[in-house]
């Protein structure tokens, strides 16, 4: 590994005992969105939540791949885990599946497709270079994030920092830009060939996936189950923890 590719990343111990199960945020998100979530997880294993590379309070340096990414989550593990991904991090839990079927004994994702390519790249960095920052206070992230989806303002309120003059989202717009870039670029089809644990796919009603792709990700897995949650937008574990929970257990318990 080059001295470029080298961050401390950080890893939260949610607690829990037994088997690992692995946490990946989405794209500017951090490990501590995930609270919620692993308070009822514990009961099924020892839960981490891994910061990403640039994200949360992990160290910030490329290259911003997918592979990179998921190597980034493969080192955080010394044994077989389940990985549950949102978004980006759900892309990563793929990713990491294909390259290290030794690490991953069961894979979540939630509402995340492997192949965008042909979005705008250039109007997400806009997008990322326009949120005013710094913010003055927790409420401005959320009135900034929170619409027409109000779990997404507290999901950001989660993944600031702050500095003498304001508050600041953890992750660097530029380096959120070149995230999504990649996904514009590439279509990771292949990786689903390598696959082989069982995989719950869990779609939201409003996805950021194109139309139908989460399905036909479905078809080409092996052991894969589809659902797709009425009523939510991306952050479905948020928009619907109950139904989330439902869909997440049974799969664990299976």
């Amino acid at each position: 590994m080059s001295r470029r590719d080298e961050v401390d990343l950080a890893v939260r111990d949610f607690g829990g005992d037994g088997p690992p199960i692995l946490l990946l945020h989405g794209l500017m998100g951090c490990a501590a969105t995930w609270e919620p979530v692993a308070r009822w997880l514990t009961a099924h294993g020892r839960v981490l939540g891994l910061d990403a590379r640039g994200h949360g309070r992990s160290g910030a340096a490329g290259p911003w791949t997918v592979e990179r990414m998921a190597a980034d989550a493969a080192g955080v593990l010394d044994g077989p885990a389940t990985v549950i991904g949102h978004s980006m991090g759900g892309l990563h839990g793929i990713a990491l599946a294909a390259a290290r079927p030794d690490l991953v004994r069961a894979l979540v994702v939630e509402d995340m497709g492997v192949d965008f390519v042909g979005r705008d790249a250039a109007a997400a960095r806009a997008w990322f270079a326009a949120v005013p920052q710094p913010f003055p206070s927790l409420d401005a992230v959320r009135e900034t994030f929170g619409w027409p989806r109000p779990e997404f303002g507290d999901y950001m309120a989660r993944c600031v920092r702050e500095e003498p003059d304001g508050l600041y989202l953890s992750t660097e717009a530029g380096h959120a830009a070149d995230i999504a870039g990649e996904w514009a670029r590439t279509a990771f089809w292949p990786l689903l060939d390598a696959v082989r644990c069982p995989v719950l796919l869990i779609e939201a009603a409003e996805s950021v996936a194109p139309p139908g792709q989460m399905a036909e990700m479905a078809r080409r897995l092996p052991d894969a189950r589809h659902v797709r949650i009425p009523g939510t937008g991306h952050l479905v574990h948020a928009a619907a923890p109950g139904a989330y929970r439902a869909a997440v257990e049974g799969f664990l318990t299976r």
